[in-house]
């Protein structure tokens, strides 16, 4: 069984605007190294749009409602806060992200596929129940692992998070609840500002800080040491990535030293860790990235991984 690869045109079409970060050109770069001849055996398909049922598990109707009601006229923007900007086309988009995770659990839970990639855009990890912020408007990894939960019956699912900034709308979606593990290096202090170590939720997160400038090593040691344990003890059903490749030495956004070869060792690592506790079963989603080199570059090797472990 090979690796699943959902994305959808609709993602491109969430425009927030001429020198915004997170801009159309990074799926394309993300598509375009997946393009290559190395990922021929990757199985694609389109992202479906995810229903509000599903995006109800996380968020409230209320919500919901108001995000997929925002729709400007062609070629304008409305921003909901400094950063998270919505076109025309950001409501689809936003449906489509969402949808891919959910479709990555489904095919990945019934054993079509034993990986997913979600190349997609808008990213999720910073939008919490109630509100849009740091670019995302859904929280595309909490709708996946409650779609698992809720479709498939998987009673522990673990969201890994190596994006150089805390997942703070993650951590708020799951906080209080203990079949979900949530876990993540980042730069502090950077934003959003949440993800100290203090913050542990009823035991089911634990954030690993890392200082402006650390590397690779440092980086590797984080999840060997703290993470990768904390995980294997969580014995989880299924494991979930929110994969932000902005940690990467080249990315303006941040001050972290990765290189690409870290993201993919520790794909490896998280794939092993499935392959011990739930057959295998990864679904990663792309979050954040915002040097286009880097980003495609990063992205590769991620799932590089995803199709040799």
């Amino acid at each position: 069984m090979s690796v699943l690869l959902l994305s959808h045109r609709a993602c491109l079409l969430h425009e927030p605007g001429e020198h915004h970060p997170e801009c159309p050109d990074r799926l394309r770069a993300v598509l375009r190294a997946l393009d290559a001849e190395e990922f021929a055996d990757l199985i694609r398909d389109e992202a479906p749009e995810a229903t509000i049922a599903q995006l109800c598990r996380v968020h409230p109707r209320h919500y919901v409602d108001a995000i997929l009601a925002v729709r400007p006229p062609e070629g304008e923007t409305l921003g909901l806060d400094g950063d998270t900007i919505m076109s025309h086309g950001s409501a689809e988009a936003a449906l489509r992200a969402a949808g891919a995770g959910v479709a990555a659990v489904d095919a990945v839970c019934r054993g079509e596929v034993r990986r997913a990639f979600c190349a997609v855009r808008p990213p999720g990890h910073h939008a919490e129940p109630g509100i849009p912020m740091g670019f995302c408007l859904f929280s595309n990894a909490v709708v996946a692992a409650r779609h698992a939960q809720h479709a498939h019956g998987v009673m522990r699912v673990a969201i890994l998070d190596f994006d150089v900034h805390h997942g703070n709308g993650t951590q708020a979606c799951v906080v209080d609840d203990p079949t979900i593990f949530y876990a993540s290096t980042h730069q502090s202090p950077l934003y959003p500002g949440t993800g100290a170590r203090s913050e542990r939720g009823l035991g089911n997160v634990l954030n690993v800080p890392l200082p402006p400038g650390a590397d690779g090593n440092a980086f590797r040691d984080a999840w060997l040491s703290e993470i990768l344990p904390a995980l294997a003890a969580f014995e989880p059903g299924l494991v979930i990535i929110s994969a932000g490749f902005d940690a990467h030495a080249r990315d303006p956004l941040a001050q972290l030293r990765l290189r690409e070869a870290d993201f993919g060792w520790l794909t490896e690592q998280l794939c092993a860790v499935a392959e011990r506790f739930c057959g295998g079963r990864v679904v990663s989603l792309l979050e954040g990235g915002y040097d286009l080199e880097a980003l495609a570059l990063s992205a590769a090797a991620h799932v590089r991984a995803l199709l040799r472990a």
